[in-house]
């Protein structure tokens, strides 16, 4: 293997870490204050920082940040970002789809993937409960 490989994939790892636990403290905290039953409040901003976090380094990562190297810039982008929130980079393609012109790309992947994510999850949950008596409610606690 090439040392730029190894140093690339070490990057996204020593990124994904804080990402990982921070991502696992905010859902934890949304639950010990408002409570297990409304844990997707958590979620729901984890989400919606990381696309902030995610736009907002891709915006300076532009404008200003250019001498970066690959490595940090990956350590950030896909290693805390996508640890921290995959909807993150769902939330920064469908609007970089859009800022390119492409609105019936960014339309039909955005729609796609909800809609084909919530197939996946039920299709999921059909096949996980055929080998199960019994039926899995609370998803929550389960990520």
């Amino acid at each position: 293997m090439q040392k730029s490989f190894i140093r690339t994939v070490m990057a996204i790892a020593l990124g994904a870490i804080p990402g990982a636990v921070g991502r696992y403290l905010i859902a934890e905290l949304t639950k010990g204050i408002i409570g297990k039953d409304f844990s997707y409040y958590g979620t729901f901003f984890i989400n919606v920082t990381g696309c902030f976090i995610i736009a907002f380094f891709y915006t300076l990562n532009e404008q200003k940040f250019k001498s970066l190297s690959p490595q940090i810039r990956l350590a950030i982008a896909t290693g805390f970002c996508g640890a921290y929130t995959t909807f993150s980079a769902y939330g920064l393609e469908t609007f970089t789809q859009i800022d390119k012109g492409n609105t019936t790309v960014a339309l039909i992947y955005w729609l796609g993937s909800m809609i084909v994510g919530m197939i996946a999850v039920q299709l999921g949950v059909i096949l996980g409960n055929l080998n199960s008596k019994s039926s899995i409610t609370d998803y929550s606690d389960k990520l």
